[in-house]
Protein backbone atom coordinates (compact mmCIF):
# COMPACT_ATOMS: atom_id res chain seq x y z
CA UNK A 1 0.00 0.00 0.00
CA UNK A 2 1.54 3.41 -1.11
CA UNK A 3 1.64 6.10 1.85
CA UNK A 4 1.23 9.15 -0.93
CA UNK A 5 -2.51 7.35 -0.91
CA UNK A 6 -3.32 7.82 2.97
CA UNK A 7 -5.29 10.95 4.10
CA UNK A 8 -3.81 12.47 7.33
CA UNK A 9 -6.94 11.03 9.60
CA UNK A 10 -6.39 7.36 7.75
CA UNK A 11 -2.45 7.85 9.01
CA UNK A 12 -3.76 8.84 12.66
CA UNK A 13 -6.11 5.55 12.81
CA UNK A 14 -3.33 3.86 11.59
CA UNK A 15 -0.73 4.58 14.19
CA UNK A 16 -3.29 3.82 16.68
CA UNK A 17 -4.00 0.53 15.80
CA UNK A 18 -0.67 -0.63 16.15
CA UNK A 19 -0.33 1.00 20.04
CA UNK A 20 1.36 4.48 18.64
CA UNK A 21 0.46 8.27 19.62
CA UNK A 22 -1.69 9.76 16.53
CA UNK A 23 0.69 12.43 16.34
CA UNK A 24 3.09 10.65 14.81
CA UNK A 25 1.48 10.56 11.55
CA UNK A 26 1.90 13.85 11.71
CA UNK A 27 5.54 13.62 11.46
CA UNK A 28 5.32 11.26 8.87
CA UNK A 29 3.59 13.89 6.51
CA UNK A 30 5.88 16.45 7.41
CA UNK A 31 8.84 14.28 6.21
CA UNK A 32 6.89 12.88 2.91
CA UNK A 33 5.32 16.67 2.16
CA UNK A 34 7.12 19.39 3.53
CA UNK A 35 11.04 17.64 3.41
CA UNK A 36 10.36 15.71 0.72
CA UNK A 37 12.28 12.15 1.82
CA UNK A 38 11.54 9.07 -0.13
CA UNK A 39 12.36 6.59 2.15
CA UNK A 40 10.84 5.33 5.50
CA UNK A 41 14.83 5.14 6.54
CA UNK A 42 15.18 8.95 6.49
CA UNK A 43 12.76 9.70 8.92
CA UNK A 44 15.19 10.35 11.64
CA UNK A 45 12.33 11.92 14.63
CA UNK A 46 10.65 8.21 14.04
CA UNK A 47 11.77 5.06 16.11
CA UNK A 48 13.58 2.44 14.02
CA UNK A 49 10.80 -0.10 15.31
CA UNK A 50 8.25 2.13 14.50
CA UNK A 51 9.81 2.40 11.07
CA UNK A 52 10.65 -1.02 10.25
CA UNK A 53 6.66 -1.36 10.95
CA UNK A 54 6.17 1.31 7.95
CA UNK A 55 8.36 -0.60 5.77
CA UNK A 56 6.65 -3.93 5.93
CA UNK A 57 2.73 -2.04 5.63
CA UNK A 58 3.36 0.67 3.39
CA UNK A 59 5.22 2.01 0.42
CA UNK A 60 6.93 4.91 -1.15
CA UNK A 61 6.66 4.73 -4.98
CA UNK A 62 8.66 6.50 -7.18
CA UNK A 63 7.14 6.95 -10.90
CA UNK A 64 9.43 8.03 -13.34
CA UNK A 65 9.35 10.58 -15.87
CA UNK A 66 10.11 9.26 -19.59
CA UNK A 67 9.23 12.25 -21.65
CA UNK A 68 9.43 15.77 -20.76
CA UNK A 69 8.46 18.57 -23.63
CA UNK A 70 8.87 22.44 -22.72
CA UNK A 71 7.08 25.49 -24.27
CA UNK A 72 6.29 29.04 -23.31
CA UNK A 73 5.01 28.85 -19.89
CA UNK A 74 4.26 25.18 -20.37
CA UNK A 75 5.83 21.96 -19.21
CA UNK A 76 4.38 18.53 -20.51
CA UNK A 77 5.09 15.33 -18.68
CA UNK A 78 5.09 11.85 -19.17
CA UNK A 79 5.18 9.56 -16.67
CA UNK A 80 5.81 5.86 -16.21
CA UNK A 81 3.76 3.93 -13.18
CA UNK A 82 5.23 1.21 -11.39
CA UNK A 83 2.86 -1.04 -13.89
CA UNK A 84 4.41 0.47 -16.78
CA UNK A 85 1.52 2.14 -17.55
CA UNK A 86 2.00 5.76 -18.42
CA UNK A 87 -0.21 9.10 -17.98
CA UNK A 88 0.05 12.66 -18.35
CA UNK A 89 0.45 15.82 -16.12
CA UNK A 90 0.61 19.17 -17.58
CA UNK A 91 2.40 22.31 -15.66
CA UNK A 92 0.68 25.74 -17.15
CA UNK A 93 2.25 28.87 -15.87
CA UNK A 94 0.56 31.63 -15.26
CA UNK A 95 1.07 35.39 -13.86
CA UNK A 96 -1.08 34.20 -10.14
CA UNK A 97 1.03 31.01 -9.92
CA UNK A 98 1.93 27.42 -11.34
CA UNK A 99 -1.23 25.30 -12.21
CA UNK A 100 -0.91 21.71 -12.55
CA UNK A 101 -3.06 19.46 -15.35
CA UNK A 102 -3.64 16.10 -13.47
CA UNK A 103 -4.36 12.39 -15.16
CA UNK A 104 -7.03 10.50 -13.06
CA UNK A 105 -7.52 7.49 -14.85
CA UNK A 106 -5.10 5.19 -17.44
CA UNK A 107 -6.85 6.13 -20.86
CA UNK A 108 -10.73 7.19 -20.67
CA UNK A 109 -13.96 5.21 -21.60
CA UNK A 110 -16.02 8.67 -22.38
CA UNK A 111 -14.81 8.63 -26.32
CA UNK A 112 -15.34 12.11 -26.71
CA UNK A 113 -15.06 12.31 -30.74
CA UNK A 114 -12.05 15.63 -29.94
CA UNK A 115 -9.94 14.29 -27.80
CA UNK A 116 -6.94 12.51 -28.24
CA UNK A 117 -7.10 10.51 -24.56
CA UNK A 118 -10.39 8.48 -25.41
CA UNK A 119 -8.17 7.34 -28.13
CA UNK A 120 -6.89 4.73 -26.22
CA UNK A 121 -9.39 2.75 -23.75
CA UNK A 122 -9.11 3.01 -20.07
CA UNK A 123 -7.09 0.37 -18.80
CA UNK A 124 -7.19 1.22 -14.69
CA UNK A 125 -8.29 3.99 -12.34
CA UNK A 126 -5.53 5.61 -10.58
CA UNK A 127 -4.99 5.58 -6.94
CA UNK A 128 -4.76 8.81 -4.91
CA UNK A 129 -0.88 8.20 -4.66
CA UNK A 130 -0.60 8.13 -8.18
CA UNK A 131 -2.76 11.67 -8.58
CA UNK A 132 -0.31 13.00 -5.51
CA UNK A 133 3.03 12.09 -7.22
CA UNK A 134 2.34 13.78 -10.54
CA UNK A 135 2.30 16.58 -8.26
CA UNK A 136 5.46 15.84 -6.13
CA UNK A 137 7.43 14.84 -9.22
CA UNK A 138 6.70 18.56 -11.34
CA UNK A 139 7.30 20.55 -7.68
CA UNK A 140 10.65 18.63 -7.76
CA UNK A 141 11.55 17.70 -11.13
CA UNK A 142 10.97 22.15 -11.55
CA UNK A 143 11.80 23.72 -7.94
CA UNK A 144 8.49 25.39 -7.68
CA UNK A 145 5.51 25.08 -5.65
CA UNK A 146 2.60 24.35 -7.80
CA UNK A 147 -0.39 26.22 -6.81
CA UNK A 148 -3.21 25.48 -8.14
CA UNK A 149 -4.54 21.68 -9.39
CA UNK A 150 -7.14 20.97 -12.18
CA UNK A 151 -8.25 17.36 -12.74
CA UNK A 152 -8.75 17.97 -16.33
CA UNK A 153 -5.92 15.48 -17.48
CA UNK A 154 -6.41 11.70 -19.00
CA UNK A 155 -9.86 10.12 -17.91
CA UNK A 156 -12.80 11.07 -16.60
CA UNK A 157 -12.50 12.42 -12.72
CA UNK A 158 -16.10 11.50 -11.90
CA UNK A 159 -15.49 7.88 -13.19
CA UNK A 160 -12.95 7.69 -10.02
CA UNK A 161 -14.66 9.05 -7.95
CA UNK A 162 -13.68 7.68 -4.50
CA UNK A 163 -9.81 7.94 -4.98
CA UNK A 164 -10.21 11.74 -6.74
CA UNK A 165 -11.84 12.72 -3.65
CA UNK A 166 -9.26 10.98 -1.57
CA UNK A 167 -6.65 12.58 -3.50
CA UNK A 168 -8.52 15.92 -3.09
CA UNK A 169 -8.52 15.98 0.53
CA UNK A 170 -4.61 14.46 0.94
CA UNK A 171 -2.99 17.46 -0.89
CA UNK A 172 -5.54 20.04 0.69
CA UNK A 173 -4.44 18.97 4.05
CA UNK A 174 -2.20 21.69 6.22
CA UNK A 175 -0.39 19.59 7.34
CA UNK A 176 0.51 17.60 3.30
CA UNK A 177 0.79 20.10 0.49
CA UNK A 178 -1.51 22.27 1.57
CA UNK A 179 -2.89 23.50 -2.15
CA UNK A 180 -6.19 25.68 -0.88
CA UNK A 181 -9.99 24.05 -1.76
CA UNK A 182 -10.56 26.79 -3.93
CA UNK A 183 -7.17 26.16 -5.93
CA UNK A 184 -8.44 22.62 -7.00
CA UNK A 185 -10.86 22.26 -9.73
CA UNK A 186 -12.44 19.11 -10.80
CA UNK A 187 -13.82 19.11 -14.47
CA UNK A 188 -16.42 16.64 -15.27
CA UNK A 189 -18.36 15.47 -18.56
CA UNK A 190 -21.15 15.25 -17.18
CA UNK A 191 -21.79 12.13 -14.88
CA UNK A 192 -24.99 13.67 -13.21
CA UNK A 193 -25.05 11.25 -9.95
CA UNK A 194 -21.83 12.18 -9.45
CA UNK A 195 -22.74 15.69 -9.79
CA UNK A 196 -25.49 15.48 -7.36
CA UNK A 197 -22.61 13.49 -4.79
CA UNK A 198 -19.93 16.09 -5.51
CA UNK A 199 -22.63 18.55 -3.70
CA UNK A 200 -23.17 16.93 -1.32
CA UNK A 201 -18.91 16.78 -0.09
CA UNK A 202 -17.64 19.38 2.48
CA UNK A 203 -15.25 20.71 0.47
CA UNK A 204 -14.95 23.90 -1.11
CA UNK A 205 -13.37 22.84 -4.54
CA UNK A 206 -14.13 24.22 -8.15
CA UNK A 207 -16.68 22.69 -10.31
CA UNK A 208 -15.78 22.64 -13.92
CA UNK A 209 -18.66 21.19 -16.72
CA UNK A 210 -17.25 20.09 -20.14
CA UNK A 211 -19.83 21.64 -21.64
CA UNK A 212 -18.78 21.68 -25.65
CA UNK A 213 -22.17 22.24 -27.36
CA UNK A 214 -25.63 23.86 -26.87
CA UNK A 215 -27.94 21.40 -27.49
CA UNK A 216 -28.66 17.46 -27.69
CA UNK A 217 -27.79 17.22 -30.81
CA UNK A 218 -24.79 18.47 -31.25
CA UNK A 219 -23.77 17.55 -27.65
CA UNK A 220 -24.15 13.83 -28.51
CA UNK A 221 -21.99 13.71 -31.98
CA UNK A 222 -19.48 15.14 -29.84
CA UNK A 223 -19.64 13.12 -26.71
CA UNK A 224 -20.76 9.74 -26.02
CA UNK A 225 -21.89 10.62 -22.80
CA UNK A 226 -24.77 12.77 -23.61
CA UNK A 227 -26.48 9.86 -24.96
CA UNK A 228 -27.00 8.43 -21.41
CA UNK A 229 -27.30 11.90 -19.64
CA UNK A 230 -29.00 14.70 -21.65
CA UNK A 231 -28.32 18.48 -21.71
CA UNK A 232 -31.56 18.80 -19.75
CA UNK A 233 -30.76 16.54 -16.88
CA UNK A 234 -26.96 17.88 -16.56
CA UNK A 235 -28.00 21.62 -16.44
CA UNK A 236 -30.68 21.08 -13.78
CA UNK A 237 -27.84 19.23 -11.91
CA UNK A 238 -25.71 22.11 -11.93
CA UNK A 239 -28.49 24.38 -11.10
CA UNK A 240 -28.90 22.01 -8.47
CA UNK A 241 -25.45 22.00 -7.26
CA UNK A 242 -24.97 25.68 -7.36
CA UNK A 243 -28.21 26.30 -5.14
CA UNK A 244 -26.98 23.72 -2.41
CA UNK A 245 -23.19 25.22 -2.56
CA UNK A 246 -23.52 28.45 -3.19
CA UNK A 247 -20.32 28.04 -5.47
CA UNK A 248 -20.18 29.60 -8.81
CA UNK A 249 -19.97 26.70 -11.66
CA UNK A 250 -17.48 27.13 -14.90
CA UNK A 251 -18.86 25.85 -18.06
CA UNK A 252 -15.81 24.75 -20.72
CA UNK A 253 -16.42 24.93 -23.99
CA UNK A 254 -13.65 23.87 -26.44
CA UNK A 255 -13.82 25.97 -29.87
CA UNK A 256 -14.32 23.74 -32.96
CA UNK A 257 -14.00 25.76 -36.55
CA UNK A 258 -17.15 25.21 -37.94
CA UNK A 259 -18.49 22.82 -35.69
CA UNK A 260 -20.24 24.86 -32.73
CA UNK A 261 -18.36 28.11 -33.15
CA UNK A 262 -21.57 29.77 -34.93
CA UNK A 263 -23.43 32.87 -33.82
CA UNK A 264 -26.25 30.15 -33.50
CA UNK A 265 -24.46 28.30 -31.32
CA UNK A 266 -23.80 31.21 -29.18
CA UNK A 267 -27.34 32.49 -29.00
CA UNK A 268 -28.46 28.96 -28.24
CA UNK A 269 -25.38 28.58 -25.13
CA UNK A 270 -26.47 31.99 -24.07
CA UNK A 271 -30.15 30.95 -23.71
CA UNK A 272 -29.18 27.77 -22.09
CA UNK A 273 -27.31 29.45 -19.12
CA UNK A 274 -29.07 32.26 -18.60
CA UNK A 275 -29.58 33.61 -14.99
CA UNK A 276 -26.92 31.18 -14.04
CA UNK A 277 -24.14 31.24 -11.18
CA UNK A 278 -21.34 30.36 -13.79
CA UNK A 279 -19.22 31.37 -16.24
CA UNK A 280 -18.10 29.99 -19.84
CA UNK A 281 -14.46 29.19 -20.22
CA UNK A 282 -13.66 28.97 -24.56
CA UNK A 283 -10.64 27.15 -25.08
CA UNK A 284 -8.64 27.24 -28.27
CA UNK A 285 -8.47 23.38 -29.96
CA UNK A 286 -5.34 22.06 -29.83
CA UNK A 287 -5.11 20.20 -33.07
CA UNK A 288 -3.51 17.04 -33.17
CA UNK A 289 -2.51 14.56 -36.19
CA UNK A 290 -4.95 11.31 -35.22
CA UNK A 291 -8.18 14.09 -34.93
CA UNK A 292 -9.50 16.06 -37.81
CA UNK A 293 -11.20 18.94 -36.05
CA UNK A 294 -9.86 21.84 -36.40
CA UNK A 295 -9.06 25.14 -34.15
CA UNK A 296 -11.72 28.48 -34.06
CA UNK A 297 -9.70 31.43 -35.81
CA UNK A 298 -8.78 34.40 -33.28
CA UNK A 299 -11.43 36.83 -34.98
CA UNK A 300 -14.37 34.04 -34.37
CA UNK A 301 -13.53 33.28 -31.31
CA UNK A 302 -14.11 36.99 -30.16
CA UNK A 303 -17.33 36.94 -32.02
CA UNK A 304 -18.40 34.13 -30.24
CA UNK A 305 -17.25 36.17 -26.63
CA UNK A 306 -18.82 38.77 -28.08
CA UNK A 307 -22.23 37.24 -28.46
CA UNK A 308 -22.41 35.85 -25.08
CA UNK A 309 -21.30 39.51 -23.09
CA UNK A 310 -23.47 41.15 -24.96
CA UNK A 311 -26.27 38.58 -23.62
CA UNK A 312 -25.10 38.87 -19.88
CA UNK A 313 -22.99 35.40 -19.94
CA UNK A 314 -20.06 35.81 -17.73
CA UNK A 315 -17.46 34.37 -20.29
CA UNK A 316 -13.33 34.61 -20.49
CA UNK A 317 -11.20 32.83 -23.44
CA UNK A 318 -8.36 30.51 -22.21
CA UNK A 319 -4.81 31.72 -23.07
CA UNK A 320 -3.66 29.41 -25.71
CA UNK A 321 -0.69 26.96 -23.93
CA UNK A 322 1.28 24.36 -25.55
CA UNK A 323 0.91 24.76 -29.25
CA UNK A 324 4.59 23.88 -29.50
CA UNK A 325 4.54 21.24 -27.94
CA UNK A 326 2.00 17.48 -27.52
CA UNK A 327 -0.14 19.59 -25.86
CA UNK A 328 -3.88 18.09 -26.16
CA UNK A 329 -4.94 15.87 -23.70
CA UNK A 330 -3.29 12.62 -24.22
CA UNK A 331 -1.26 13.49 -27.43
CA UNK A 332 2.15 12.86 -25.93
CA UNK A 333 0.77 9.49 -24.24
CA UNK A 334 -0.23 8.05 -27.63
CA UNK A 335 3.05 10.07 -29.86
CA UNK A 336 4.94 7.97 -27.41
CA UNK A 337 3.19 4.63 -27.48
CA UNK A 338 3.23 4.58 -31.15
CA UNK A 339 7.29 5.04 -31.50
CA UNK A 340 7.66 2.43 -28.83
Amino acid sequence: MDIYGETLEELENYFESIGEKKFKAIQVYDWLYKKRVKSFSDMSNIKKDVITILERDFTISHPKVVEKQVGKDVYKYLFELDDESRVEAVLMVHDYGNSLCVSTQVGCNMGCAFCESGRRKKKRNLEASEMVSQILLVEEDLDIRISHVVLMGIGEPFDNYENVMKFIRIINSGKGIDIGARHITVSTCGIVPKIREFALEDLQVNLAISLHAPNDELRSKLMKINKVYKLEEVITAVKDYILKTNRRVTFEYIMLRDINDSRKCALELANLLKGMNAYVNLIPYNETSHIDFRKTSENKVMEFYDVLKKNKINVTVRREFGSEVSAACGQLRSNYEEEI
